[in-house]
């Protein structure tokens, strides 16, 4: 074992807000570290936000030119080449992990290739992967594992070598029948590209709808955009058992609403949720304490229980998105400067890519209800925002949830075309404190999806008098 090597900063993980804060500390003349295992700049550049958008992005040009004949275009023969697919996805990632080299040269922050451990306080251990081992402290680590996707306990699933949504983008074939286990962001995506890349498609959720999270009419609503789709839907569902091999043949016994059915397949792809990297890191080695979850426990100022040990990101119980992970690198960055920043109230946005996409910041109706806030409600159908027309789509809807006293905006769903591009204007109008009106009363460029707001502001139902 080679001698302890000391660092101002060490980062586990290369994830978004590790690699940021080391790149920051790093340009401050402090010698910074982030130890990686195997994905440099971490999940989102390499197996998850992006690769997935890509692959979507490709999901709807096979669907645009499938449909060609909508707008006045013929065309001849048309197929997908998965190997085509794979091949676009993976020039992006390798110009990414290139991105990403550079920012390490250029900050100064040394990028470390193994498997690290913590062996005691702010001490990490590092199975280097070209061989050998370092011993490294520092003053102050930051702990940026992330998180899996998990993988349920039925019987025979595991066994049946499941893809998750890592080696379903690295299909370089269209599965002939995908089952989907899960109804949440990343089961209805992946459902919606491989059912347009040809494949058929069924979706198993245990739960009464769709995106549990949302709102019953944005579960239905979507519901009904898959259906159109021909994709099945069961809910109520949960599966009770899976024999075969994905890749090969697989069934499921399923139980629902409808009792016991069996479901045949070609592959199973499991989205439903994830589970935090913290096991076997030697944790307790160094006093990090978990939350009853698995999660690393931190306070709001992302501090663990251990003096100069930070946690960011997934594992730190943070929303799962990688924009908070970097607000997770801000908040760090400004306490450790003397600042008091803290994770608590954040208003974070998230956008769910299918066609068309699903919006949200702030509260949906049935959260504010729970809360026992007095809102009022305002929708506009997507219809009437006269760019969807333009465009030939026209799915969904706006809507905001306003509160009744102070006119402040405290929520808004947008499911439509470049909903997540008009709910970053709503965001910055909550985050600006801003009422209603104000975007009510907006000159906005026409004809633009933007545009709608207006309209939908003007729904605002008037206060009823005392």
């Amino acid at each position: 074992m080679s001698a302890t090597d000391h660092y101002h900063l060490l980062v586990l993980g290369s994830g978004e807000g590790g690699k940021y804060l080391a790149w920051h500390i790093a340009r401050s003349g402090r010698r910074a570290a982030v130890i990686e295992r195997k994905l440099i700049g971490g999940s989102c550049p390499n197996t998850n936000c992006l690769p997935s958008k890509n692959e979507i992005w490709s999901a709807k040009v096979s669907d645009l030119v499938h449909h060609a004949d909508r707008f006045g275009l013929s065309t001849g023969p048309v197929s997908v080449d998965m190997a085509k697919v794979l091949a676009r996805k993976r020039d992006m990632v390798d110009g990414l992990i290139d991105m990403h080299l550079g920012l390490f040269k250029s900050s100064g922050a040394e990028l470390i290739m193994g498997s690290g451990r913590l062996v005691g306080a702010k001490t990490i251990e590092v199975s280097l992967n070209d061989g050998g081992t370092r011993v490294l402290s520092a003053d102050r680590v930051v702990l940026n594992v992330g998180s899996r996707a998990a993988i349920p306990d039925i019987p025979g699933l595991a066994e049946g070598a499941p893809l998750t949504n890592i080696e379903a983008l690295e299909l370089d074939r269209v599965p002939d029948r995908l089952v989907v286990i899960g109804g949440g962001y990343v089961g209805l995506e992946m459902a919606q590209a491989f059912r347009r890349f040809g494949a058929a498609v069924s979706i198993v959720e245990p739960g009464p709808q769709l995106a549990a999270r949302e709102d019953p009419d944005v579960g239905a609503a979507l519901q009904e955009m898959l259906r159109e789709e021909a994709i099945d839907i069961h809910l109520d569902t949960a599966v009770q058992s899976v024999r075969g091999r994905s890749g090969e043949a697989v069934t499921l016994q399923v139980r629902g609403s409808r009792g016991d059915q069996t479901i045949q397949g070609s592959d199973i792809l499991v989205a439903t949720g994830r589970i935090p990297n913290t096991h076997g890191i030697g944790l307790d080695l160094a006093g990090v304490a978990l939350d009853a979850r698995g999660y690393i426990a931190v306070n709001d100022r992302l501090e663990t229980s251990a003096p100069e040990v930070w946690a960011i990101g997934d594992c730190a119980g943070s929303p799962q998105f990688t924009h908070v992970s970097f607000d997770d690198f801000r908040t760090i960055r400004g306490n450790l400067a003397g600042g008091n920043l803290s994770t608590s109230g954040r208003l974070v946005p998230y956008c769910m890519y299918t066609e068309p996409p699903l919006a949200r910041v702030g509260l949906s109706k049935a959260e504010a209800a729970r809360q026992g806030i007095a809102v009022r409600i305002a929708r506009l159908p997507i219809v009437a925002v006269l760019r969807s027309r333009t465009i030939s789509e026209t799915r969904g809807f706006m809507q905001a949830v306003v509160d009744v006293a102070s006119d402040r905006i405290l929520g808004f769903t947008m499911f439509g075309a470049e909903a997540g591009e008009v709910m970053a204007v709503v965001q910055t109008a909550m985050l600006a404190g801003m009422p209603y009106t104000g975007l009510r009363d907006a000159i906005i460029a026409h004809p633009t999806m933007a545009e709608g707001l207006g309209a939908l502001f003007a729904n605002v139902p008037g206060r009823k008098a005392a």
